[in-house]
C-alpha cells in the first residue's frame, strides 16, 4: 500500500543479480520480477524494492543504511544464511531487548537479522 510520505521502496546494487536472487529466494522465500537484464524487483517483503546491476555494494562500513530482518528463530535463519553462502560479518550478539547477527549476501550487500530475547522465566 502506498502511503503519503512514508518509506515505500528500497534499491540495492548487485554485482551478481542471479546469485543475489537465488540467495533471497532460498533463505527468505522471496520472489522477483525482472525488468530487463540489469534490474530485478521484489514486493511484499515488508518494504518493496529491487536490485540493479552494479559493481558497488551497500555496507555500514561504507556508510550504507542497514536493513534488518526479524526472525522468530535466529539460529535457524543463521543456518540458512550460511547454507546459501551468505558471509557472516558479525556473529550473534545481544543488545537490549534482543539478539542479532549481520551478513553479506552474494553481491556484498550487508543486512542483519534480529530476534527478541526469550522472556519466559525458567
Amino acid at each position: 500500500m502506498n502511503v503519503h510520505e512514508k518509506l515505500n521502496y528500497v534499491e540495492f546494487p548487485a554485482s551478481d543479480l542471479g546469485a543475489t536472487k537465488r540467495f533471497f529466494e532460498k533463505v527468505f522465500s522471496w520472489t522477483f520480477l525482472d525488468y530487463g537484464p540489469e534490474y530485478t524487483a521484489f514486493t511484499g517483503e515488508g518494504l518493496d524494492g529491487g536490485f540493479f546491476q552494479s559493481t558497488l555494494s551497500s555496507t555500514t562500513e561504507g556508510g550504507g543504511a542497514l536493513l534488518v530482518f526479524y526472525s522468530q528463530n535466529l539460529e535457524n535463519t543463521l543456518a540458512r544464511v550460511k547454507q546459501e553462502q551468505g558471509q557472516i560479518t558479525k556473529a550473534i550478539f545481544s543488545f537490549p531487548g534482543g539478539q542479532r547477527f549481520h551478513f553479506k549476501e552474494p553481491s556484498g550487500n550487508e543486512f542483519a537479522v534480529w530476534a527478541e530475547l526469550d522472556t519466559v522465566d525458567s
